[in-house]
């Protein structure tokens, strides 16, 4: 089971065409928009290509742009305090991640490395937002669709944290713990769900 916050709720099936438009119109974010609007982004695209064990950013370092997998697979993961890797989530072809960076530049929460030779497109703040400044319409298409997105992820994570913590009531395991104590075993469970 992956985390909800990284799982792409709304990742569509993908075809087997290799064709950047027809891989943006995929793109939950962008999945309303005409080939016209999309057109805009495509001009904006990066490519970047990744060998495999390479990685496209590390946790902690600022935030800068959202990148879809056109061929590949990434893992994204998490360093804990001991220094032990720990999984979050596998994505593959049509898969995206870093959506988050395109609002904010706050420091990455995970890291994100090529697991298999990678064609990653990446979309970078200042070239998204100055789509979005010439074409308000479209930007206010984008913008309902990643609020939609990111409230659907928050949904989900808050009902999975509230499960945990009404399990943990009922079996007496929350008293005299330290909130260090009771979250530990709350990272472990998510850790086995994504298995």
């Amino acid at each position: 089971m992956v985390n909800s916050f990284w799982e792409n709720i709304f990742t569509k099936t993908k075809d087997s065409k290799n064709n950047v438009l027809d891989l943006l119109k995929g793109i939950p974010i962008l999945d309303n928009l005409s080939r016209q609007e999309l057109k805009e982004f495509e001009r904006i695209a990066h490519h970047r290509y990744f060998e495999p064990n390479e990685h496209i950013f590390w946790e902690g370092e600022p935030g800068v742009g959202m990148y879809i997998i056109k061929k590949g697979m990434v893992k994204i993961y998490k360093t804990s305090a001991g220094g032990k890797n720990e999984d979050i989530a596998i994505l593959k072809d049509g898969d995206f991640f870093g959506e988050l960076a395109l609002l904010d530049e706050s420091p990455r929460s995970a890291s994100a490395i090529a697991m298999e030779a990678s064609h990653i497109l990446g979309f970078f703040r200042p070239e998204f937002f100055g789509v979005l400044e010439r074409k308000p319409r479209l930007g206010l298409k984008v913008a309902i669709k990643l609020a939609q997105i990111i409230g659907k992820r928050l949904r989900s994570t808050s009902d999975e944290l509230q499960s945990f913590i009404t399990r943990l009531h009922k079996t007496g395991n929350l008293s005299g713990k330290v909130p260090g104590e009771i979250l530990q075993p709350a990272t472990q469970e998510l850790k086995e769900n994504q298995k």
